[in-house]
């Protein structure tokens, strides 16, 4: 009889442990955020405390070796059961199953159910987690023993989904009840825009699909406040409790604090460039298509000459071979040519290759337009007058026009900085009326912080559009640096203009480190002369010579209220439009900070509304 390695080492084998029912369960709460209630635990397995296998990896690992994985997992469910319900926990028991124990308990089904009705524990409170420790080689021959088991009123649950063998393809075949999101996309998920984006899709198809979704490894309050206000309905993590022998009854204070939180996530946002971000940056080339007929190489300049008068609206020509271009031959510049005395009867007969272009600009038919952008910063300017060529996989499908691929960039580009300002990659205005929203349907308190700087037209006029963007992005800096991430929102509404939404506590503060570090760092961008002088001159808005000093920032402030807001319903413009007026204000002060009440701001902003009205009718009148 041979023995077992951990027997070899004077250790007990798994198969022993097993037989000894010296295993161990643990529990793990899992928190409904909606209720602020414990929904269940998962129950884990440890070997006996201070062994080798008391570890879960070094347990299994030692099953594996033995041959004995499937009979660690059933023993494994037995033990926590036992525990559960000897325990008297309420709520659901998740349970650790891979693909070949589930087909194995499904086999035993009826022995089971009746196994857990003499522990006095229903199969409505059972979840059956599917973990990722081996592919499933046929999902469809796997599919009726989780559908067998799930007739009982068992549910069904994907684990560590993302990960592994956890795919796409098993939420689609299997439909699960429940599905567990990896720890990997929610560690740090409250500063990872990509984490953020990938558990947002999940979130969508969940939707769809009738899954409820578990966060799992949340490990601190900023990430369980972002996963609250995606609206993700369960969480799992140290954070809110470790696993435990004695099931705890409730979650740990720092995960009911953050739960109960009154501010609500900065959502993180992608620094990608604008274009690449922009819902329209992509397949941009293809819009731009000209369906226009090309010639072969063997073609003529007669041939050439034909096609242009048969069709007076086509810019160029496009010559190919094999369906490749190799050439283009601008519409103009021919006819030009041609209209000289005698080029026809010189050259009608020649190959059309003597006067085309050889090295055309090609763009692919799947070019985005940062892509194409990238052709107006570069010296060959060629494709403003003779146009471009379109390709699909090399192969010639049409022309584009200098023309419109300018308008093509800027619109995409004005579009973009909607959502991301090309200079300082910060949120646009969408973003920012977006946050606004999710405040205000919160009904959470927040400062609406419009910030302007003083005297920046005049720098620019002296210094140069280059200069000031340097202190656009000076100025960017110093409110992202005063800013907490997961509490306060920064958006660059547009040129030397941004908002800033504070839910931090001690916000007044922010805002005056805030206007120190820029009217002091701020002085750096001037020539020592004018810092000597105390300031530049120029000439104001109406072209009248003047003197300005330094470029300042100020500050204009919205309090709004959770109070105010079960009052009155006031939409994004509006605290846009009161911070703007706040802002009016703060620039007239010394201190370059100013702050009014939402109330009071929005009655004097109807005010000065009523009196233009007042003052339009009028001179109505007057006409």
């Amino acid at each position: 009889m041979s023995l077992s390695p951990s027997s070899q080492l004077g250790q007990p084998s798994v198969a022993q442990l097993i037989a000894r029912r010296t295993l161990n369960a643990v529990f793990q709460p899992i928190v409904d955020f909606d209720g602020g209630t414990i929904l269940g635990y998962e129950g884990l397995i440890r070997g006996p405390a201070g062994s080798p296998l008391e570890s879960p990896g070094a347990l299994f690992a030692q099953a594996a070796r033995e041959g004995l994985s499937v009979a660690l997992e059933h023993a494994a469910a037995r033990r926590c059961i036992d525990a559960f319900a000897s325990l008297g926990c309420e709520g659901k028991l998740f349970l650790n199953f891979s693909a070949e124990a589930l087909v194995a308990l499904g086999e035993t089904r009826e022995r089971t159910i009746a196994w857990l009705q003499r522990r006095g524990l229903g199969v409505e409170r059972i979840v059956l987690e599917l973990t990722e420790q081996c592919a499933i080689a046929d999902v469809a021959a796997f599919a009726p023993a989780v559908n067998a088991l799930r007739e009982t009123g068992i549910q069904f649950a994907l684990d560590d989904y993302g990960t592994a063998n956890a795919s796409m393809n098993l939420w689609v075949r299997l439909q699960p009840d429940v599905v567990k999101i990896d720890r990997f996309f929610i560690h740090d998920i409250a500063n990872d825009p990509l984490k953020f984006e990938a558990v947002r899709a999940m979130q969508h198809f969940a939707g769809a699909s009738g899954a409820r979704l578990v966060a799992e490894g949340i490990e601190n309050a900023a990430d369980l406040i972002v996963v609250r206000d995606m609206g993700i309905a369960l969480g799992q993590g140290f954070f809110i409790g470790r696993p435990a022998t004695q099931a705890s009854r409730e979650f740990t204070q720092g995960a009911r604090d953050a739960l109960g939180a009154g501010h609500i996530a900065v959502f993180p946002g992608a620094t990608r460039t604008p274009v690449a971000a922009s819902p329209s940056g992509g397949m941009a080339a293809a819009k731009m298509i000209v369906t226009a007929p090309a010639l072969p190489m063997s073609a003529t300049n007669n041939d050439v000459l034909e096609l242009f008068n048969r069709l007076p609206t086509l810019h160029a020509v496009a010559i190919v071979e094999n369906e490749r271009p190799v050439a283009l031959i601008n519409r103009r510049s021919f006819m030009d040519r041609y209209a000289l005395p005698y080029h026809r009867e010189l050259f009608g007969k020649r190959p059309c290759m003597l006067f085309a272009n050889a090295s055309p600009v090609i763009i692919e038919k799947s070019m985005t337009v940062e892509q194409m952008a990238k052709l107006l910063a570069s010296d060959d300017q060629r494709y403003l007058a003779d146009g471009f060529v379109i390709t699909d996989e090399e192969r010639y499908v049409g022309l584009g026009t200098g023309e419109s691929l300018v308008r093509a960039v800027t619109e995409v580009r004005i579009e973009a900085a909607r959502y991301a300002n090309p200079l300082t990659f910060l949120p646009g205005n969408i973003p920012i009326s977006s946050h606004i929203a999710r405040l205000v349907e919160h009904r959470a308190g927040f400062y609406a912080c419009y910030v302007d700087l003083n005297h920046f037209k005049p720098f620019n006029d002296r210094y140069g559009y280059w200069q000031g963007d340097e202190v656009l992005k000076f100025a960017a800096a110093v409110l992202a640096d005063v800013c907490d991430p997961t509490r306060d929102f920064l958006g660059h509404v547009g040129g030397d203009d941004f908002l800033v939404l504070f839910q931090s506590d001690d916000w007044a503060e922010r805002v005056a480190r805030a206007l120190r570090a820029f009217d002091t760092g701020a002085l750096r961008f001037y020539a020592d002369e004018d810092r000597a002088a105390g300031g530049i001159h120029g000439e104001d808005r109406r072209g009248n010579p003047s003197f300005f000093s330094f470029v300042t920032m100020a500050i204009g402030c919205v309090r709004v209220t959770p109070r105010a807001r079960h009052q009155v319903h006031y939409g994004s413009e509006e605290i846009a439009s009161v911070a703007a007026l706040a802002k009016h204000r703060a620039k007239k002060e010394a201190s370059g900070f100013f702050v009014i009440d939402l109330e009071e701001g929005a009655a004097q902003l109807h005010l000065h509304e009523a009196a233009g009205t007042a003052r339009l009718q009028h001179a109505s009148v007057l006409d």
